[in-house]
């Protein structure tokens, strides 16, 4: 944290974090305080100097502006992400620490003593936490609960972690949807329809090449990393919520699978950098990437799919902290 407001809220969040919500609520009303004031003294400043600005002038306000924008959203980042981490307070699940550097002399890194797995299962929906397994299902295949250490790419690992955190986002967007339209009986099938897109879900997945798009349209192209070397993926098991999200239209899907807001894509960015450290990416002159310099790290398959769970339930929250943070100080642009 480092903005004085981060900073401030990370101490309560350590010392006092039933408090932190309405510190973080005050935080947010100096904010909009703070906005409007701005914007009062830009048409009193338009409305008293009748003279034109000099082209200096000009850079010098515009210059200005975007030191306190840059100051207003990086506040806005921190205030956001620490409601995200109370969330894990409250939730009784601790994050994972940076896996930069072992804590066991064989370098693993997944020594972690904390079981939370049903902890985190509790935080999702039914439907929800089933494409979730269907999720792990795709990366991991049949090795979720295997011991067996691997040395595998900390690249690799950063970027399926980060597509999970979105895939989290995306995921209890839809499911927000659902639940109101279960609650209101208002979704597009009935029984006998809703066995007929089951067992349509069912055919097209047994398909392989269809397995990664079809199960995950919302990632577009991304396709996860080989981490299941050791046998055939499990195939993706059908579900009332996934056949909810097949019967989207492009532009819907489309709409539903995009970060809604800078600060909460600079807040995936920044945590999975603080979980992996900075990749080190260089481009050969042929274009392709040289990953000579890519760290590898020793982790187990069950410490994969502790992380993964995380990085779902981070996007689940980081949602929920968004929508909250927009009814008080509205950023949210699309």
């Amino acid at each position: 944290m480092e903005s004085p407001a981060g900073q401030l809220l990370s101490q309560i969040l350590h010392t006092h974090p039933h408090l932190l919500s309405a510190a973080a609520e005050q935080q947010l009303e100096q904010l909009q305080t703070d906005r409007e004031a701005e914007k009062e003294k830009e048409k009193e400043s338009e409305a008293g100097d009748k003279s034109t600005p000099t082209g200096g002038d000009l850079v010098l306000y515009r210059r200005i502006a975007e030191v306190k924008e840059k100051e207003r959203r990086r506040t806005l980042e921190e205030i956001l992400y620490a409601l995200v981490v109370q969330k894990f307070v409250e939730a009784d699940v601790s994050l994972v620490p940076a896996l930069s550097h072992s804590i066991d002399s064989s370098g693993r890194v997944d020594q972690w003593t904390e079981t939370v797995e049903e902890k985190l299962q509790r935080l999702h929906s039914p439907e929800a936490y089933e494409m979730i397994e269907n999720h792990l299902s795709l990366i991991l295949g049949q090795r979720q609960g295997d011991a067996t250490i691997a040395a595998i790419s900390k690249l690799r690992v950063g970027q399926v972690y980060a597509a999970s955190v979105m895939y989290g986002y995306f995921l209890k967007r839809v499911d927000q949807r659902f639940q109101l339209e279960k609650t209101m009986k208002s979704l597009p099938w009935g029984s006998e329809e809703e066995d007929s897109a089951l067992n349509q879900v069912m055919t097209t997945d047994s398909m392989p090449s269809a397995r990664v798009s079809s199960s995950h349209p919302e990632m577009g192209s991304w396709t996860a990393p080989d981490f299941n070397a050791g046998g055939p993926s499990q195939s993706i098991k059908p579900s009332r919520l996934r056949s909810y999200v097949m019967s989207f239209d492009s532009d819907t899907l489309q709409r539903y699978a995009t970060v809604r807001s800078k600060e909460a894509f600079g807040i995936i960015e920044k945590h999975t950098e603080a979980l992996f450290g900075k990749p080190e990416i260089v481009i050969t002159p042929e274009g392709a990437v040289d990953s000579s310099k890519d760290e590898h790290i020793r982790i187990s398959f069950s410490g994969l799919r502790r992380l993964i769970l995380e990085a779902v339930t981070f996007g689940s929250f980081l949602w929920d902290v968004e929508s909250f943070v927009d009814s008080r100080y509205h950023f949210v642009t699309n």
